[in-house]
């Protein structure tokens, strides 16, 4: 994770201009002790083991009662070193102050960063849970440069982000509560995906969403099968069974092999050309009103058309191979096979 690796780095940064001071004033105390000790030995003519305890209790100002009767010169020299014991002392705390205040201070400025940028944030996906689920869902999310931001309250799951993804924003709270989607930007986002470990916390957090933003898109994890229906009954737009869908992806592969492994390479791959996208109609479009045939959309950026969706979210709306006699709306999803500049000029040709 970027700002983990960020904070790591600060720290890593901040001791390294410190180290130097440190060791300096440790070098002083050396000084202090060997001037002292020596001090006392020829001076007062005392034994090695009187003269560094002498010297101890003058540096550190602890006030024990002296060892021997200190001579004029004695005194004199007791209070030069009582002095550069203070002085080293008032050194001391000052670098180790400095030191831990920095620190507080990167980390308190990296989290009011990270709450900025969220802040800042709209028209982006907010993943409830940063599990296995979670971790994978965010990393599609980066691959396909879609905004995101992450709501966990594990911290040792927030540090395990740091393998999958790059630059996530994560909030560090419990995605149950209200205060936390409003803080994530729930009602500026385009969509919630609710993969909690419990299908009890997906139900709670689905109420809690849908109340909050009627029109939002939110998908929704089941691990039970009599969950599902409470989940849509609950608001959520699409309900996964990661069981139901095992079982059918697994049936696929006997059965269909081939177009399993297709479906796999255009939705999955980075590092092939093509890609299955689909991109929305804008309202003031200059296609709107028009046909397929009149607007030559393949002839313009490339692409192969292999469906359109008019308006609804059912399935059932879906025209695959759709004639060329088909009129366009604002609002229309047309599904394309192409590659990432193919893909750019349908958005900015139907935008």
């Amino acid at each position: 994770m970027k700002w983990l690796q960020t904070a790591r780095g600060y720290i890593a940064i901040t001791t390294a201009e410190f180290l130097p001071r440190f060791v300096w004033t440790l070098l002083l105390l050396v000084l202090l002790i060997t001037v002292g000790t020596l001090g006392y030995m020829i001076i007062e003519r005392q034994t090695f083991s009187d003269s560094i305890y002498m010297t101890a209790i003058t540096l550190t100002a602890v006030g024990y009662e002296e060892v021997w009767h200190l001579s004029r010169v004695g005194r004199v020299f007791t209070m030069v070193l009582l002095l550069g014991g203070l002085t080293f002392l008032g050194v001391w705390f000052a670098n180790l102050t400095s030191f831990v205040v920095e620190l507080d201070l990167a980390n308190a400025l990296q989290k009011r960063r990270n709450a900025q940028d969220i802040k800042n944030m709209k028209d982006h996906v907010i993943i409830c849970g940063a599990g296995r689920t979670g971790r994978q869902v965010a990393r599609e999310l980066e691959a396909s440069n879609m905004p995101y931001v992450i709501i966990e309250r594990d911290k040792q799951r927030i540090e395990q982000l740091s393998e999958y993804v790059n630059k996530p924003h994560v909030l560090e709270a419990d995605a149950t509560h209200d205060h936390a989607l409003l803080e994530a930007g729930l009602q500026k986002a385009t969509g919630l995906i609710a993969c909690l470990s419990a299908d009890a916390d997906n139900l709670y957090l689905c109420l809690s969403a849908r109340d909050l933003a009627a029109d939002l898109t939110i998908v929704a994890r089941a691990y039970e099968e009599e969950s599902i229906d409470k989940l849509y009954r609950a608001g959520a737009t699409k309900v996964i069974s990661p069981n139901t869908s095992s079982a059918r992806r697994m049936a696929s592969v006997l059965l269909r092999p081939s177009v399993v492994s297709f479906l796999d390479i255009v939705t999955r791959s980075s590092g092939l050309a093509l890609r299955l996208e689909q991109t929305r109609v804008a309202d003031s479009s200059a296609v709107v009103g028009k046909s397929l045939g009149d607007s030559r959309i393949p002839e313009v950026t490339g692409l192969i058309l292999i469906a359109i969706r008019q308006g609804s979210e059912l399935e059932s709306d879906f025209a695959f191979n759709p004639a060329a006699s088909t009129i366009l709306r604002g609002g229309d999803t047309v599904i394309t096979l192409g590659d990432p500049d193919q893909l750019t000029k349908l958005r900015a040709y139907l935008g």
